[in-house]
């Protein structure tokens, strides 16, 4: 029978790293969102528009030009549709007004997290994370069209894991 100190001295720690998936050793990241707009401010939009990480990342998102906001799609927030994992806690950044001010969420909970611009919301400023495996609620509510169809599908986050505008 092995003593802890001959495993240690054997290498078997060594090997194990070497025989599991490598993920499992993974550090959280951080992950940068841009908040974006034209120079006459018609345009707007998060780039990447679509992103997937894991569980335990960090999202931040940085204010390029504009005046914007990220806030989840959450009953707490302006009465809006659920549109994040049932026991993943919203968040609202408020109003972020120069350039370079940011915001930053850790997600824990997996699942599809859909959230929005409060000023630009109806110009389809909106995005959406995938936060491990990417399993979305069956029981999402809608929200209006022209935003809906600014949201990148599922699987195409899931290929490419960051969807940009105009992709």
């Amino acid at each position: 029978m092995f003593s802890r100190r001959a495993f240690i001295l054997s290498g078997a720690p060594l090997l194990a790293g070497l025989i599991l998936p490598r993920y499992a050793f993974a550090a959280p990241q951080t992950h940068t969102i841009t908040m974006e707009s034209d120079t006459l401010g018609s345009k707007v939009w998060f780039g990447p528009v679509g992103l997937l990480v894991q569980p335990g990342d960090t999202v931040r998102w940085e204010i390029r030009s504009n005046v914007h906001s990220v806030a989840a799609y959450h009953p707490a927030n302006e009465g809006h549709a659920l549109r994040i994992p049932e026991g993943a806690a919203p968040w609202d950044s408020g109003y972020l007004l120069n350039p370079d001010d940011n915001f930053e969420v850790t997600l824990t909970v997996p699942g599809v997290y859909d959230y929005y611009c409060a000023p630009h919301e109806f110009a389809g400023m909106v995005g959406r994370i995938v936060v491990g495996n990417g399993a979305a609620a069956k029981d999402w509510s809608d929200v209006p069209d022209d935003v809906r169809a600014a949201f990148p599908e599922v699987g195409e986050i899931m290929a490419k894991r960051a969807v940009h505008v105009g992709e």
